[in-house]
């Protein structure tokens, strides 16, 4: 094995984890600002850009099919020194994410209206939720690329590269929002207008910055061929880990949306405090979510490098961390649970709404660890198809059937739905970690061991 290898084997967890923990706060942070400040422009106005959010972010999903797919693969090709492979898959990633992303864009611009429909939502916040659909369509194209991108550079190593365009994006729609928002410097308040146009801004700058620094650490030049001539094998390589890697998270978005027209039904209090909590529970796992795609990150490469204790106590150890982590988390913001949902909203009807759900989260967060670090460990394993079929499965028949037995029929209202929601979590987490302690990579070890006996 040559030293180039070893670089990349023995990266730490904290080198890549840090810059990733950094980038996923400032990514969270920019969505808890926006909706803190469009809180004091109007309920209405969280609520509609809430259950907008919630349908982008199932087509955001579908590009992450592809980005999955490459981080994994690039990663086990470094770990295997396979250098110049790991160059054809980016190039590939990059030409099938272009038309992934530019087909979604318009589906969103053209039927998004639609789409939200299905919510069950009507009046001013069904306009709100319109107007920031349409708007953010546009940038669909440029989130498209920039995962990808992001994935390319994440996969080589260069996570604090990633983190640095994080910053400047956030730094974008930040500015944009409080000039859309507060109307400083005489100008007009354009409210959730303003807040979509400064996400689109965010998202083109996000593009161009990753292409110069994918160039300029990795000597590798995105060109305009590469949209149009793809390699068949890395395309199906790339796609066999994505598709059921991201379809747990899709399921998981799917889901979530039947379960919003549940919290919807409870009324216009639910449903704002619901988009409050989903922005504060951030917090709670932001550091489970850091470690754990660290993790997958070295597990890929051990995998390529045939280092399979390595990935089995690598993968041990930061369940641990983020279980012990997340706990401590949410426990402390339950404690001060009132406070915080006093920064977002002085409506009495919603805190009384939100303040039990903050000390249910005690409960799930754990188990949403358990559940993100080990299926995302058996992803860079190859063991793909396994958080699928349980994630379906555990998704529908205890999230969101239970959603709707306990909060709905049993009346225990949003922390009913948050219960079901934390059983869902915990026990998707406990077969991984089942499956994660059976060494999923030995079967694979086992089939390859029986082809090449069959072919000799």
């Amino acid at each position: 094995m040559n030293t180039e290898g070893n670089k990349y084997q023995e990266q730490s967890l904290f080198s890549l984890s840090w810059p990733l923990f950094i980038e996923l706060a400032l990514h969270m942070g920019m969505g808890i600002i926006a909706t803190l400040m469009l809180s004091h422009f109007s309920d209405d106005a969280v609520a509609g850009v809430g259950v907008a959010n919630q349908l982008i972010n199932i087509f955001l999903l579908v590009f992450s099919v592809t980005s999955v797919g490459a981080i994994i693969l690039i990663g086990q090709r470094l770990g295997a020194n396979q250098l110049s492979e790991a160059r054809k898959l980016a190039r590939a990633a990059f030409g099938v994410n272009f038309w992934i992303g530019a087909v979604i864009s318009l589906i969103v611009i053209f039927f998004g209206g639609y789409f939200l429909r299905l919510f069950d939502i009507h009046g001013q916040i069904y306009q709100y939720g319109l107007t920031f659909v349409r708007i953010c369509g546009f940038s669909l194209l440029f989130e498209s690329l920039s995962q990808v991108l992001s994935a390319v550079l994440r996969s080589h190593g260069y996570t604090k590269e990633a983190m640095s365009v994080t910053i400047l994006m956030d730094v974008i729609s930040i500015v944009g929002n409080i000039l859309a928002i507060t109307g400083i410097f005489g100008l007009p308040k354009t409210g959730v207008t303003g807040v979509s146009w400064a996400m689109v801004a965010a998202r083109a700058f996000a593009v161009c910055a990753l292409l110069f620094l994918v160039y300029s650490r990795l000597s590798l030049k995105m060109k305009i061929s590469d949209i149009f001539i793809f390699s068949k094998e890395n395309i199906h390589g790339i796609l066999s880990i994505g598709i059921p890697s991201a379809g747990e998270n899709l399921s998981y978005q799917f889901s979530q949306l039947v379960i919003t027209a549940f919290v919807a039904a409870l009324g216009a209090s639910s449903l704002a405090a619901r988009v409050y909590i989903l922005n504060i529970s951030m917090v709670c796992y932001l550091f489970t979510v850091a470690i754990a795609q660290g993790t997958q990150m070295l597990i890929a490469r051990y995998v390529g490098g045939n280092l399979y204790d390595r990935a089995l106590n690598r993968g041990i150890k930061t369940l641990k961390l983020a279980m012990l982590a997340s706990f401590i988390t949410s426990l402390l913001i339950a404690s001060i649970g009132s406070p915080i949902l006093k920064l977002f909203t002085d409506n009495q009807a919603i805190i009384n709404v939100g303040l039990p759900v903050l000390w249910a989260i005690v409960f799930i967060e754990p188990g949403r660890a358990l559940n993100i670090v080990l299926m995302g460990s058996l992803k860079s394993a190859g063991d793909v198809k396994f958080p699928v079929f349980i994630g379906i499965f555990s998704m529908w028949t205890v999230a969101a059937f239970l959603s709707y037995i306990l909060g709905i029929q049993f009346g225990l209202g949003l922390v009913g739905i948050w219960i079901a929601q934390g059983m869902d979590e915990w026990f998707r987490g406990i077969f991984a970690l089942k499956r994660w302690l059976s060494k999923p990579w030995e079967r694979k070890v086992k089939i390859r061991a029986n082809h090449q006996m069959e072919g000799s």
